[in-house]
């Protein structure tokens, strides 16, 4: 009975989101208020109905109902219950539903926190974030019905796929939805602007908390993913170039040039036009992450589906919106002029290169990751696009927004003066160099490109402290009353430097040695030694375990004793590499435990990998930045909304 109720709730959302989709717009061509009034208990509506719909769902996979197909094929009966509910949403179907909820749950966010926003913008607004609502909706219960019945139930399931039963990917999944979904919302701001023909400093801080918090969660989710590749797959790694890895950082890319410009938008009222067309394009590759995801056209290990035809019914709602939304900007942007005016040297023209080079960068992604797609339909030849293309293009010219980034931020608006800029950045420069020197040295000269990481990353790390001190005015008791906004800008930024910082030392530095090894026998690498004291059999909850014991010792220190794992799933049939670590601030010892050998002894896998937590946490402090930016902005937000809303059924023209 749970799973029809949560089929009915997905039916009714269906119909409310047609609803809200309706009759706000129609208030709004009528200026009929009540009918505008309605779009906020509407957006209410739809999150309390795919809610329900969902819970049922997870209801079904916590209790394992077998009757229900998505559930065999998705969990078993000996599943950690973490994992039961992790499959809820590890598969196509649940995913999508997923998606669903976290884009009623925007919605619903706007109509209870958008008390400041005009009322006819407001439902504007609403009524496009309901009509993809009502797109999606339609799209799950027509392709991907999660509630589908079997007739003749098995007695267990067929289990999750073993890679997703971790704890990173149990969480991964939400928080990049959140993203993903979040960008709709900065997406409905822009149809709503260009249908009213209206860009201002006011529509720039309205939407700029919303793509804030979706560049948070994305940053989250990208960090998660990361680190779960780096310790659950076993290759050492924390970044493969996989498309499903770049499906999510096209956006993330796309949402920090849409902040960027936003300020320009609500500072200056300059870029209002290429603000409209970055909320567009970063809801659009948020929907083409959807599609490549789930449709099949490109292998990876984090897809979720390989269904063609699903695919394809994506693909026609990419085009639908995007096309929709482009075709819309082409016919109103011409109206939105530029008010402000600034300098070659000033902050504005900074940030101006600063959205070139994201742009730019999200570019080359996108052609690195469709082109072998692209080359087998048209060309008829089968190409790969590895990490040597995308280090080749990608990082130079992110390189160089590093580079700029502490410069521009200290820039007078309008008209800056470069010389005092560089002035007052020289000693964060002088860091950055030291230490990039430094870096060369200690890696005796194996890598250049290493060393030129660690200068600019320390650069943005000490670029961001200057300026944080530059407007405290060089008085460290007003540094605490600094506002908020300051704060998350120099944390996000400083999180920037320390993670481009442990990428180069770890992808210079990196200590490998690969072996047999027999019981009680010693593997030195770098400072440490590894001694394999023993293998043993073993068992978890619902897999088979091949377990090392491994000591890890400095001089005659015993450091730690590490268990990497090989692990067997024996419904699934799949195996999975379980890494042994042993982390500290400045290094990680990386195990590895491989297959037995023919003439005994077992494949063993050792890694010195410094800095790597490094690159972890940078992104907490990106996400923390952005954290502390989104709570000052909400209060400011509201007030000026407040200040500036106008009064009932005039007209925000």
């Amino acid at each position: 009975m749970t799973a029809e109720l949560g089929h009915f709730a997905l039916i009714l959302a269906l119909i409310v989101a047609a609803l809200q989709t309706l009759i706000p717009a129609v208030g709004w061509a009528k200026r009929w208020e009540g009918w505008m009034g309605f779009a906020g208990p509407a957006a209410l509506a739809q999150f309390l109905v795919t809610g329900l719909s969902f819970m049922a769902l997870l209801r079904a996979f916590m209790t394992s109902d077998f009757s229900l197909a998505l559930v065999v094929e998705n969990s078993h009966s000996a599943k950690p219950m973490l994992y039961k509910i992790a499959g809820t949403w590890g598969n196509h179907e649940g995913s999508m539903l997923l998606w669903l909820l976290i884009l009623a749950l925007f919605g619903a966010a706007a109509a209870v926190f958008g008390g400041g926003l005009p009322l006819r913008l407001k439902a504007l607004v609403l009524s496009v974030q309901g009509s993809i609502g009502l797109a999606f909706a339609a799209f799950i219960l027509f392709t991907s019905n999660p509630f589908t019945r079997l007739a003749n139930p098995p007695f267990d399931g067929g289990d999750l796929n073993p890679l997703l039963q971790d704890p990173g990917l149990a969480f991964h999944p939400p928080f990049l939805y959140l993203g993903y979904v979040g960008l709709s919302m900065a997406f409905s701001f822009a149809i709503a602007a260009l249908i009213e023909g209206k860009v201002d400093a006011a529509w720039a801080r309205w939407v700029r908390p919303w793509t804030l918090a979706a560049w948070i969660f994305l940053t989250i989710g990208i960090a998660l993913g990361s680190w779960w590749a780096y310790y659950e797959l076993g290759w050492g790694g924390f970044w493969f170039w996989d498309p499903v890895e770049n499906a999510s950082f096209m956006p993330w890319l796309i949402a920090g040039a849409l902040l960027h410009s936003a300020i320009v938008a609500e500072k200056r009222e300059a870029l209002k036009s290429w603000t409209i067309l970055l909320a567009i394009l970063a809801f659009g590759f948020s929907l083409l992450g959807t599609f490549i995801v789930r449709s099949g056209v490109i292998t990876s290990v984090h897809a979720f589906a390989s269904d063609p035809t699903r695919g394809v019914a994506i693909l026609v709602l990419l085009a639908f919106f995007v096309g929709g939304g482009l075709t819309l900007y082409a016919a109103r942007a011409g109206s939105m002029q530029a008010k402000g005016v600034f300098g070659l040297v000033s902050r504005e023209s900074a940030l101006v290169v600063n959205n070139v080079l994201l742009a730019v960068s999200c570019f080359i992604v996108f052609l690195g990751t469709l082109w072998p797609l692209f080359a087998e339909i048209v060309l008829g030849r089968t190409l790969s696009v590895g990490a040597p293309f995308f280090n080749a293009a990608f990082v130079p010219i992110f390189l160089a927004l590093a580079v700029i980034l502490p410069l521009g931020s200290i820039l007078a608006w309008k008209r800056g003066n470069l010389s005092r800029a560089g002035k007052d950045m020289a000693p964060a420069l002088i860091l950055g160099v030291a230490l990039g020197g430094l870096a060369f040295a200690m890696l005796t000269g194996r890598s250049a490109l290493g060393a030129l990481g660690v200068a600019i990353g320390a650069f943005v790390l000490f670029g961001a402290l200057t300026d944080l001190w530059l407007r405290a005015g060089r008085t460290p008791r007003r540094l605490l009353r600094l506002p908020r906004a300051d704060w998350g800008r120099g944390l996000a930024h400083g999180g920037l430097g320390v993670t481009i910082l442990g990428i180069a030392v770890l992808s210079a530095g990196t200590l490998e040695d690969i072996r047999v090894m027999q019981e009680g026998e010693v593997m030195e690498i770098g400072a440490y030694e590894v001694t394999l004291a023993s293998v043993s059999e073993g068992q978890g909850p619902n897999y088979l375990t091949t377990m090392a014991d491994m000591e890890l010792r400095r001089g005659d220190r015993l450091v730690a004793t590490l268990h990497p794992e090989k692990r067997f799933y024996p419904v699934a049939g799949m195996p999975t590499t379980e890494a042994g670590i042993d982390s500290g601030l400045f290094r990680d010892v990386y195990l590895v435990l491989g297959d037995p050998q023919e003439g005994g002894g077992w494949a063993v896998r050792a890694y010195v990998k410094p800095f790597a937590g490094w690159i972890w946490g940078g992104a907490i402090l990106m996400a923390l930045g952005g954290l502390v930016s989104l709570t000052d902005r909400r209060l400011r937000i509201a007030a000026g909304a407040r200040r500036t809303a106008p009064p009932a059924g005039v007209p925000a023209e």
